[in-house]
């Protein structure tokens, strides 16, 4: 048998560098690295010998360039993943927010953190953990309840297994997250002698699993018996590329469709059976519609709370809910009947399996007077008042085309964008917000400027999530990958401060002015972003705010356009009711106020959802 002699961290990158998709591209086109103590001799060695033929990327933060992996996998509807190598401890720890998020969103991603000396013999190294009653653990172990596969490599001939089992992590449609293979020091240093046939190329198919035909058949019955069906569009049918295929069920079936934050762009907006976002952020058609239903499809959904309104939302006493999912854990969730399998496969089948079947017609006006509510809410203001975040929204709208991505994160910006956005391709809106990572912003554009080079990248960020992560705005200037970024400067974090008002609390520690603090603050945000090296200018209005957007398409680098707003208004029709617990005892008759309106409210929804789940069957 033919043999290789390498490093274990030459073979680990020549291995990753032979792994293709269906497609015939890279499954991993490359590794973003911030090299330090536990990584650099080891893949950094490694990683400059393979050069072109497996790329390496630096980036300004470990969780930066993490995050922008991970929007990247996300953009490619989960075909590729990126690689990400960090040293053993404060730099591996960086990531661990980042494989948080992708654990939740399901998005796949390699974590290749240094890690202590499998050896020992150097113990305590720099940056290690020492845990007084375990001495197999290591700053990495951190990983473990965010990772869906997780190994340390302690002996390189570990890798013939390890390897194989993270790639069919990452390209299992129902398991698929993050993988992390912690990298003991002085075994990325070791040689081993390595069959060849370990470097082949190998293909990783997107398997599609059929679902079980008697689980079919009820879901069939389901929708044939019910009179106002809903289905409720999540990231799933981005991932399986069923987005054709949900718009000729829905057409054919007459059924009416809402899209969760992960599910937005599934269904082109104009579409008549696009009756919006549904459930906290929802539209007021898809609530009214979710309000009344028999029966709520799920598809590709894991019925996040903002989705479900707390599960408050689903008002019908009849209603029924049937869970499309590949993932048996998020097919049964909440009693629902569950259909177990790919997106597409599933809906192809239930769609030859009904025939002709149609549903009574949705109400169209519900979704007619939505739109004209968009419109207004988006509309350029009179007079020289602050803006709001919907009036910038469509700004950004009207001076962008169709193929544009916008991408956002946290605070009230995903909340008015998922309400207001009019999202007309698929991809076309990305939202982090199975996680709501503040600081996702900057970087999770790169990361879909890298998955999408020709079409127009549009970050929104508040000034809250850009002073949290900034720095990977000059690592796109660095590598040539423009993004317009558009930053809300409302000065601190309105989002929550309105929360907080809504619970009965004055308002304290989120907005700056209210913030305890000697000297005011006042940040320059256009010079900051050109300090580091992108285009920057400041909009003194929503017509100026839109002219600039117009330029920095044809700019050649980054631009931000950062513009002042207010940070308390928000758009008043749609949303829904929201658990956020309130206090029970307190000396301030504000909150004791909220806490009457809170139990009131749980008791709408214990109400609810009083009948037994087999009585929801």
């Amino acid at each position: 048998m033919r043999t290789v002699t390498l490093t274990a961290a030459q073979a680990m990158v020549r291995y990753l560098a032979a792994q293709k998709n269906e497609e015939g591209e890279p499954l991993i086109p490359g590794c973003w690295a911030i090299f330090g103590h536990g990584n650099v001799a080891g893949l950094g060695e490694a990683l400059h010998q393979a050069g072109d033929a497996f790329p390496t990327w630096r980036g300004h933060n470990e969780q930066g360039m993490a995050h922008a992996a991970i929007a990247f996998a996300k953009a490619r509807n989960r075909r590729q993943a990126m690689a990400v190598t960090t040293s053993i401890g404060p730099g591996a720890l960086n990531m661990v927010t980042a494989a948080a998020l992708a654990h939740v969103n399901r998005l796949p991603v390699l974590f290749i953190p240094g890690d202590v000396f499998a050896n020992r013999a150097p113990d305590p190294v720099l940056q290690q953990v020492e845990d007084f009653d375990d001495g197999t653990v290591s700053a990495n172990d951190c990983f473990r309840p965010v990772s869906r596969y997780y190994d340390r490599i302690a002996r390189p001939e570990q890798l013939l297994t390890a390897l194989p089992r993270a790639m069919a992590t990452l390209t299992d449609p129902a398991r698929c997250g993050p993988v992390t293979l912690a990298f003991c020091q002085d075994v990325q240093a070791e040689a081993f002698d390595w069959p060849g046939s370990f470097f082949e190329e190998k293909v990783w198919r997107r398997r599609r699993p059929r679902p079980d035909t008697g689980e079919l058949e009820a879901a069939a019955a389901l929708i044939r018996a019910a009179k106002r069906p809903l289905i409720v569009a999540g990231g799933g049918v981005l991932y399986s590329g069923a987005t054709e295929a949900l718009k000729a069920f829905a057409d054919r079936h007459a059924i009416p469709v809402s899209e969760t934050q992960a599910g937005k762009s599934a269904l082109p907006w104009n579409h008549p059976l696009n009756f919006g976002s549904i459930g906290v952020t929802g539209s007021s058609a898809a609530n009214a519609v979710a309000e009344t239903a028999d029966l709520v499809i799920g598809v590709g959904t894991r019925f996040q709370d903002f989705t479900t309104g707390s599960w408050a939302l689903f008002r019908n006493p009849q209603r029924k809910i049937l869970s499309i999912n590949v993932e048996a854990y998020d097919a049964a969730k909440h009693g629902a009947a569950a259909l177990v399998g790919d997106a597409k496969v599933v809906l192809e089948e239930l769609d030859a399996l009904l025939g002709a079947h149609a549903a009574p017609a949705p109400d169209a006006a519900l979704r007619d007077d939505w739109l004209a509510a968009v419109d207004a809410a988006t509309a350029a203001p009179s007079g020289n008042a602050l803006a709001s975040d919907a009036q910038v929204i469509g700004a950004v709208q009207r001076a962008l085309d169709d193929d544009a991505i916008v991408l956002c994160a946290a605070g009230g910006l995903p909340g008015e964008l998922h309400k207001l956005w009019k999202a007309s391709r698929p991809n076309g809106y990305h939202l982090e917000y199975g996680f709501s990572t503040m600081g996702y912003e900057i970087a999770g554009g790169l990361g879909a400027k890298m998955a999408h080079p020709d079409r127009d990248v549009v970050v929104m960020v508040g000034d809250g999530s850009y002073m949290m992560m900034n720095s990977e705005l000059a690592t796109s200037v660095m590598l040539g990958r423009k993004l317009i970024v558009v930053l809300l400067d409302n000065r601190g974090f309105a989002c929550i401060n309105r929360l907080q008002r809504a619970t009965g609390g004055e308002s304290f520690n989120n907005l700056l002015d209210t913030a305890r603090h000697v000297v005011p603050s006042a940040i320059d945000f256009p010079a900051h972003a050109a300090s580091m090296g992108a285009i920057a200018e400041k909009a003194d209005s929503v017509a100026a705010l839109e002219a600039a957007v117009r330029r920095a398409r044809n700019s050649d680098r980054t631009h931000v356009v950062v513009i002042d707003t207010d940070p308390m208004p928000t758009t008043e029709a749609g949303g829904h009711w929201w658990d956020v617990a309130v206090p029970e005892v307190s000396t301030r008759e504000e909150v004791r106020a909220a806490r009457e309106e809170y139990e009131e409210a749980l008791r709408r929804r214990a109400a609810n959802w009083s009948r037994p789940l087999k009585e929801r069957r």
